[in-house]
Order: C-alpha cells, then structure tokens, then sequence
C-alpha cells in the first residue's frame, strides 16, 4: 500500500498573508502533476466550528455538503480542487478536546493522568491520518497527497499542541513524506525600497525552535524577490535558494497557482517528498487563460450587495467569489457596489442624511441587487426597501436565504396589503408571520442546530427561468443553512396575487425557490448556490443574475449551462486549431479575447 504524502503550510510574521489561497494552489498544482490531492484546515480555537462565531470575527461560513460550518479557507480549497470536502476536513481544538474527553469519560485511558501530550497530540495525528484517507474527489481509494493548512500564526499560545503535533507527526510519517512549507512577509520599506528579511528569518527561527523546520518558503511580498534576497534568507534560515518562492501583489488569485509553477514549486515539492518524477508537467492551461480574461475585461456590470456586514468582504466571500465566475464567464468585468442596508432606512434619513444618499445612489445605479443571508433584524428594512426598488423598478434580483424571505415578506406587505407582515425572527407577535420558525429546529442551543447540508429541491413549474438556468433538470442538490422558513399556510394567498414558488423540497412543504414570472429577473432562493460555484463551472443563478443584469439573460437560458465558460485549449487557447507552441498556447490569436490571452501568455506573467 503506497504511503501517504503530507505537505504542512504555516505561516508566520502577521496574520492575512494568504495561506489559504496558498495551500489552495499547492493543491491544484500538484493535482495538475496527476497527484490526487485532499485539504484539511486546522484552525486552534476552541469553538467546536465555525457555526456560531460572528463574521466580523472570522469572515463567512462555509457549508459542506454534510452539512459542516466551517472555515472559509475550505471553500477555497473546493473551489480550487473541485472537490467535496466533508466536516472532519477542518480540525479545531474544541473538535479534539471533546473526542478526547468522551473518551476519557468512557474509560479508554485505563485510569491515566490525560494530558496535553500525549492524549492530546496523538488525537491530533490520529484525525489527520484518518480524515487524508477519505476520498474527495468521487474517485475511489485514498488521495496521494495530503495538503495541511495551520491557520493562525507561529508563536500564537493556542496552536502550541498542533505544533508539536506536527512536529511528532513529521517524524511519524518519515523523510520524504512530508514537506513544510513556510508562507511569510517580505516588507518593502518605502524610505529606502529595501526588501526586509528580518521577520522572515525571526518567524523561521521561532518555527525551527518549536520543532519544525521548512522545507520551502514561500515570501509574500509587493515584488519579486532580488537575487541577493533570496541569497540572505537562504543563508539565515537554512533553507535552498531553489526553494525559496516569491508571492508578489498580482491582480486576481487565480495567478497564485501560475506563479507557484513558474518558479517551479512542484519540483522543490517533488524533490523534498522524494516522489520519483512529475507525473505531468502542469500546464494550468485553464487557469492562465481565465486569468488572463479577467485582467482584459473592461465592460462593466454594477452589482449592488445589500447586507449586514458589507465592513468586512471575507463575510461574503464565497458571494463574490460567485459574481466572478459569472461575470467572468459572461466576459464582464464586475464591479460591486457595497450597500449598508440600514443605511437606506428612513432613520438613517435623520440621523446620517450623507450615508443615506450615498447608499441610495448605489443602490439607484445598480445593473443588479443581491440580498444575501444574515440573521438579525439590523438592516432588515434596508433590505426590504431593496427588494421592492428591484421589483417595482424591475432590476434583477436575487435573494439568498434571508433575502429570499425578505422578498416573501416584501410581496406580502406591497401586494398583499398585509403592512405587519414580517418574520418571527424579526416580530414574534406578527399578526401576519410570512417566514416562521421551522419546527425541528432548537430554541436553546444554536450550534448545529439548522438545517444544514446539501437538500433536493424539486422543480414545480416547467416554464421558468430558474429550471431552465438549471439545465431543465427536474431537481437539484443546494447547500442550506437557516432555521426560519417560508410559512407554508400563506403559500397559496401569495400564489393567486403572483408570486410563483417553483422550487419546493420533497414534502412540497418547504418553499425553495421563488419567482416572479412577469419580471426580467426576480428570483429568490432558500439554499446558498454560492457554495457550489467554481471557477469555469458558475453557478447557475449567478450567471442568470449577471447575465439579465448586462441584458443577456435570453442568451443564458437559450444556452443554459453547457458551453459556459468551458476555457479549454479548443475554444480559447488554439482557437485555429494549431499546434501549441513550447508554452502549450496557439502560435496565432484569431480573435480580440484570444488575442489577450495569446499576448499575456507570451509576454509571461509580471
């Protein structure tokens, strides 16, 4: 049986340097070596997951398809692996102190003092081992590389057991199955424009004297590193100038990958796991021409995100990361316009009359009006009048989770005539509740208690615009996570004023998906299309979104899904059909697109 591969990211000097997106693309670029390649996330603190923990203090929940709210760094890794990861990809101190404890209360420690090591270290390396073993790729049998990010900092007291975890689990395993690689800062201090090694070489020094030593660094910084400065860290962290990659500022993330290749960081990878040779040179074909693409697009389309936590992007990550894949795939160049939604509240009128404006411009401008998922009744109204500006103005709309509901409760107050209609999130005594509590949830413990996880949803009516977006299919799988719903005894009064719900679970019970026929594009969903989204493969609501906000929807729904964005050396790399030149790229453009891409991909990546 072959051995397992594990490479560890760590990452020192400040937190926010990337390591997700770089563990991400160490990823892709060993699964374009022929590697089959899974993720797992540490993070060291204490809460059981990411479910209860506010935006603001870690950015957004992302949902798996078992229903785990994790890090955020996991959805980087589906994107970019095109996997499905499950709960147990993401490790945190509250996950090993509970199985540790259960099984210090069944008894499994015979009576033994239970301590940080070895109980708690050897729990470590046991979930590691076990969670690299399960398939993510809908392949069979175990992947072959294991790619491990330590989120946090070198030197943070909390993720001292993981350190040493890891420490013992390099010595586990043996040389030439694991490989550390270092992500750290290169400033460049601008009163002389000097590259700075010093926090590198104190964040290795400190790295080495908890017990692990870096196999590979790689330097984020503004630019390229100088030869000299690649000399220095060599010498002073012990470390290959071969091995030393420089991550420099590019334009969009999908050049991570590009530079990692460039410098060849599979073959320091290759030669540090003693893998015999690359089963495949990466050629990244895909990725250095949709990178490409998006720093060529230049016409624009305006989305407006009117939310809760519009302060913090990472809080909509996977939102925006959506919006790219479409607008990419729709050859747009997006631009979001970030809308507080209790700023266009009346209140906001009296109190801040600049803010008040300034959002209701934004919103005012916008090809398009997105309202998210949140919880809370801060912004609601701001985000009702959202809803009834898209409709009433017919702007397209698309409502996730909480936006879906907020549309339902807009409908009813505007059309229904019912002016207290609200949710019981919002108003428990409303007289008219158009979105209430589901029943199996719990009222007195929040974490993992929603409704969680991948659910079908089946499609109700044949002729509109979401099933044709969906490719005609007669359901689908989307991700959830909500514990209100839309009450299902105002269905029917909703229905006979207008609102089309095409899109119900398998009790026809649960509302899923609704529309309004008679508008361009007004659409509101209980699920989070967003997480299923990746770069080439958009989701469909998205590109729907997009495409009726460049006025384009007609040719999304004539073309559905199949053929969008498909970049593949056919269609956009050798659009004549010649032979790829030594970089695998088409030796002559034949069109504006092609010829973008044709002259970045010669001019090589600076």
């Amino acid at each position: 049986m072959k051995k397992m591969k594990y490479v560890l990211v760590t990452g020192g000097v400040v937190s926010g340097l990337g390591k997700g997106v770089t563990a991400s693309s160490i990823g892709l670029l060993l699964k374009e070596c022929g590697l089959r390649v899974t993720s797992i996330k540490i993070d060291p603190y204490l809460n059981k997951d990411a479910g209860t923990m506010s935006p603001f203090e870690h950015g957004e929940v992302f949902v798996l398809d078992d229903g785990g709210e994790v890090d955020l760094d996991l959805g980087n890794y589906e994107r970019f692996l095109d996997v499905q990861l499950t709960s147990d990809n993401n490790i945190t101190t509250g996950k090993i102190y509970q199985f540790v404890l259960d099984k210090e209360r069944k008894g499994d420690y015979l009576g033994k003092t239970v301590q940080v090591v070895p109980h708690i270290t050897d729990a470590i390396q046991e979930w590691i081992e076990r969670v690299a073993m399960i398939p993510v790729d809908g392949k069979e049998g175990p992947a072959d590389v294991c790619v491990i990010e330590l989120g946090g900092t070198i030197g943070d007291i909390e993720s001292m057991p993981f350190i040493e975890a890891l420490g013992q689990f390099s010595c586990r395993v043996g040389v030439g199955n694991f490989c550390l690689i270092h992500v750290s800062l290169v400033p460049v201090l601008n009163v002389v424009g000097e590259q700075k090694t010093k926090p590198t070489q104190h964040s290795v020094r400190g790295l080495r004297g908890l017990g692990l030593t870096p196999n590979i660094l790689a330097c984020r910084s503004t630019m390229a590193l100088d030869d000299n400065v690649k000399e220095k860290l060599s010498q002073f962290c012990h470390v290959s100038a071969e091995h030393i990659i420089t991550l420099y500022d590019v334009p969009n993330i999908w050049h991570i990958p590009l530079l990692l290749r460039d410098q060849k960081a599979h073959e320091a990878i290759f030669k540090v796991l003693n893998l015999p040779s690359i089963t495949e040179e990466p050629s990244l074909m895909e990725w250095t021409t949709r990178a490409a693409i998006c720093d060529k697009l230049h016409e624009p389309v305006r989305i407006a995100i009117v939310g809760k936590y519009t302060g913090l992007s990472d809080t909509y990550l996977s939102i925006l990361k959506a919006l790219l894949h479409a607008s990419v795939a729709r050859g747009k160049k997006l631009i979001v316009d970030w809308v507080p939604a209790s700023d266009l509240e009346d209140m906001t009128e009296i109190e801040n009359l600049d803010a008040y404006k300034a959002a209701w411009k934004l919103l005012k401008s916008a090809d398009g009006v997105l309202v998210p998922g949140g919880f809370g009744d801060r912004g609601v109204q701001g985000k009702i009048l959202a809803a009834k500006h898209a409709r009433e103005n017919r702007i397209p709309f698309l409502g996730i989770c909480l936006g879906m509901q907020i549309a339902v409760i807009e409908f009813a107050r505007s059309v229904l005539g019912l002016k207290d209609a609200n949710s019981t999130e919002f108003d428990p005594n409303t007289r008219n509740p158009c979105v209430i509590f589901m029943p199996e949830g719990s009222k007195t413990h929040k974490g993992g208690t929603m409704r969680l996880g991948s659910r079908r949803t089946y499609f109700q009516v044949s002729d509109c615009k979401s099933v044709k977006l969906y490719g005609n299919r007669g359901f689908i799988d989307e991700r959830h996570r909500h514990r209100y719903e839309v009450n299902p005894d105002m269905v029917a009064r909703l229905e006979n004023a207008g609102l089309s719900f095409t899109g119900k679970d398998q009790t026809s019970q649960r509302m899923e998906i609704i529309e309004l026929p008679d508008h361009p594009y007004y659409i509101g969903v209980q699920f989070h299309p967003e997480f299923k989204s990746r770069p080439g493969k958009p989701s469909a609501l998205f590109l729907g979104l997009i495409g009726a906000a460049c006025g384009e929807l007609n040719a999304v729904l004539q073309s559905g899904l199949e053929g969008q964005e498909k970049v593949n050396c056919e269609t956009v790399n050798c659009p004549s059909n010649k032979k790829p030149n030594q970089n695998g790229y088409a030796t002559k453009p034949t069109n504006i697109i092609t010829d973008a891409v044709y002259s970045y991909c010669n001019g090589v990546h600076s």
